[in-house]
């Protein structure tokens, strides 16, 4: 599908730093000082906010700033069957940064069901106006990265071709579920072909029995089957991400090692690719766009930090990136998230705003 480049010219990753109100209420709620029905009157009311933010900045994609979750990720796969949380023995390891210790394993034959989002994605879309409300979901390979083997009941799934088809499954369902409440654009925001891109991750990969050029191979066909037949009017975006927590990171690599199978084979509509600094690589990888037929999102714009990027430099890597895939077929955007996690990266709730009106004022002047 080719998506109305016009639209989506000024793009937003997904989560927003949480403010305070939200703060405030998810300790009162852990205490037991507010119930759940209070809890979300107050999300409702942040969320509410966020959009109208978006909105005055001047996007016309909006998100509800990832308000009722913890994690980017966590917070989905909770929601599925077959999934639990577990606390882990340490977190996940970014550049001098951990996170929480939490990770998931699969217990049960894994299922979509009647998922808690589609009621949060039908609160965003009511109160969306005329702009277009994008749902943020963790890509499927998400779910088997991190853990792999071990983290999969061997009872419930000895073949894990059988794990594999059923999480392609999944996503299908997931995918016509959203669908069917209403959205019409769907972000899989995904750490792991980034992973896949970075010398240090893959021999972290290899030293674990996994072969990081299968799992890529792997990943690029559960994705395929999962939007296998989608309907034409619904976008589907990938963001690759290098991690985002604290404004830290984990992976580091341009995308050449990963670009022929994921740009050249997977059928996703848009891929935001993190562009904000010399650990992304060049945008050589870029060639192996499908002509015409999908977007590439550039995340020149880091929510790292609060300092403002020059708007000409921005174009003229807006400029560069337009030798290797057409201007047409390009958008930009942050090169991610400003809270992945709860805690959120360094930087203002006005600083955030001043990067996305950056956001919105260069691509009207580019396009």
């Amino acid at each position: 599908m080719q998506r109305d480049s016009a639209q989506y010219r000024a793009e937003v990753v997904g989560s927003f730093l949480r403010p305070a109100a939200i703060k405030q209420a998810r300790e009162q709620f852990q205490k037991g000082e507010i119930d759940a029905v209070a809890l979300r009157r107050i999300e409702d009311e942040a969320i509410r906010d966020v959009v109208t933010h978006q909105r005055a900045c001047g996007l016309k994609v909006v998100t509800d700033g990832e308000f009722r979750r913890a994690w980017w990720h966590f917070d989905f796969f909770d929601g599925l069957e077959g999934v639990e949380r577990y606390e882990s023995e340490q977190g996940i390891q970014f550049n001098g940064v951990q996170t929480k210790a939490h990770g998931i394993r699969v217990t049960g034959k894994i299922a979509f069901g009647n998922h808690p989002m589609l009621e949060d994605f039908r609160y965003l879309k009511s109160i969306s106006g005329d702009a277009v409300a994008k749902m943020t979901i963790p890509s499927p390979s998400v779910m088997h990265f991190r853990g792999g083997r071990k983290a999969i009941d061997a009872n419930v799934y000895p073949d894990l071709n059988d794990y594999f088809d059923d999480l392609a499954t999944v996503y299908r369902d997931a995918i016509s579920a959203f669908y069917a409440a209403g959205c019409r654009y769907l972000q899989l925001d995904d750490t792991v072909w980034a992973y896949l891109c970075s010398e240090d991750q893959k021999s972290q990969i290899r030293e674990r029995g996994d072969d990081p050029e299968q799992l890529a191979r792997i990943y690029a066909q559960v994705l395929n089957k999962a939007i296998e037949g989608k309907p034409d009017d619904l976008t589907i975006g990938l963001h690759v991400c290098r991690g985002n927590f604290r404004s830290t990171w984990i992976s580091e690599g341009g995308y050449e090692p990963v670009a022929e199978i994921l740009f050249g084979t997977v059928n996703i509509d848009a891929f935001f690719l993190e562009y904000d600094n010399e650990r992304s690589g060049g945008f050589e990888p870029l060639r192996f766009i499908k002509p015409g037929k999908q977007q590439v999102v550039l995340g020149l714009i880091t929510t790292k930090n609060g300092e403002l990027e020059n708007p000409q430099t921005v174009k003229a890597r807006i400029a560069e990136a337009a030798q290797f895939v057409s201007l047409d077929q390009i958008c930009l955007s942050p090169q991610c998230g400003f809270a992945s996690t709860e805690e959120g990266n360094s930087l203002t709730e006005e600083q955030q705003w001043a990067k996305l009106r950056l956001v919105v004022d260069i691509a009207k002047d580019v396009w």
